[in-house]
């Protein structure tokens, strides 16, 4: 707009100089990732609670990041010893407190365990592979990007559409606080725009 005014004011020789030429505009800071539709999360969450054939691995990931907006480095970071069976709660990387899951994600994390078990590993971590039953690692981060293949979207997206979801309805500082993470980093996620369908009617 500024720009606008002093092209026009030279071509009118209102201004000798156009004082905004060599000017960089910054773009804005805030979240220009993709989200899903909420049919579109249905469907995922339809796929990971209900599908026979869904690998527990997959099932875990994308609800951890459905629902409580873990990183793929917090789900393949998960010990066992993270997981408390009296108050259905686990730690989730550097989250201050424990995070009390619903009975949908609690069966799939007892089917993630279950498939552990299957391995008679040693492995403190919740998720084990073939290539770290045998040892104490973590599964690779190569694996943890392609956990999701199957269910057409990338673990980033799904975490995304959560994190949007909560700083734009709840104070993005408690999210930052309960999550664990800067301040400066929720308010990214903050939208400059307000839902249609959250605007109390006239």
């Amino acid at each position: 707009m500024l720009r606008q005014f002093f092209r026009f004011a030279r071509v009118r020789k209102l201004v000798l100089v156009d004082p905004t030429h060599g000017l960089v505009a910054k773009g804005t800071n805030g979240f220009r990732g993709k989200t899903l539709t909420l049919d579109q999360q249905r469907e995922l969450f339809r796929r990971w609670t209900t599908g026979e054939h869904v690998h527990p691995h997959e099932a875990l990931v994308g609800m951890l990041a459905l629902l409580h907006g873990a990183s793929s480095s917090e789900a393949r970071l998960l010990l066992v010893t993270d997981v408390d069976h009296v108050t259905q709660t686990v730690r989730l990387g550097k989250r201050p407190h424990p995070v009390p899951l619903d009975p949908a994600s609690w069966t799939v994390l007892q089917r993630c365990l279950i498939h552990r078990d299957r391995w008679r590993t040693d492995n403190p971590h919740v998720m084990v592979t073939k290539g770290t039953k045998a040892g104490r690692s973590p599964a690779s981060t190569a694996y943890l990007s392609h956990v999701l293949d199957d269910c057409g979207y990338p673990p980033r997206i799904i975490r995304s559409t959560r994190l949007v979801d909560l700083v734009n309805t709840m104070d993005p500082k408690l999210v930052a606080a309960a999550f664990g993470m800067d301040p400066q980093a929720a308010l990214i996620y903050l939208g400059d725009h307000v839902d249609e369908g959250r605007l109390p009617n006239p």
